[in-house]
């Protein structure tokens, strides 16, 4: 049998290797963690971003006086995509309650930095943004 300090050689190598492992796991999720919450904040900034954009598209009639304020569904949906094309963004865009809400989903993807060594590349992440459309 050899010495007891022969039998335990290497031992510090491999905890010293699972410890490291270990810290490059965490240090994955908080960095790519801080990713993902930078992300879903764009996406929910750029929902509502497009969602007011297209609450704003009233009527022509009301922009000259000549008639109460009222949204156009159409030129709202046109006007929210719009935004969403501007800002790279992937999106659907609703509307609800016959006409009267309008309703901006958007998805973004990235790609994670740390957190593909252990098989997760890509992160989606979503966002939801909502406006009354007065006057319909």
């Amino acid at each position: 049998m050899p010495p007891a300090e022969d039998r335990e050689r290497g031992a510090l190598s491999l905890m010293v290797a699972i410890v490291a492992l270990a810290a490059l796991i965490l240090i994955g999720l908080a960095f790519d963690g801080g990713k993902k919450a930078q992300a879903t904040q764009r996406a929910v900034a750029v929902a509502d971003e497009a969602a007011r954009a297209g609450g704003q598209a009233v009527t022509s009639e009301a922009v000259i006086g000549e008639g109460p304020a009222a949204v156009d569904v159409s030129a709202a949906v046109a006007a929210a995509q719009s935004y969403l094309n501007a800002a790279g963004v992937q999106g659907d865009i609703s509307v609800t309650d016959g006409g009267r809400h309008l309703v901006v989903a958007t998805t973004i993807e990235f790609q994670t930095v740390f957190l593909g060594l252990i098989g997760i590349d890509v992160m989606t992440v979503t966002g939801t943004g909502e406006a009354d459309l007065l006057g319909t």
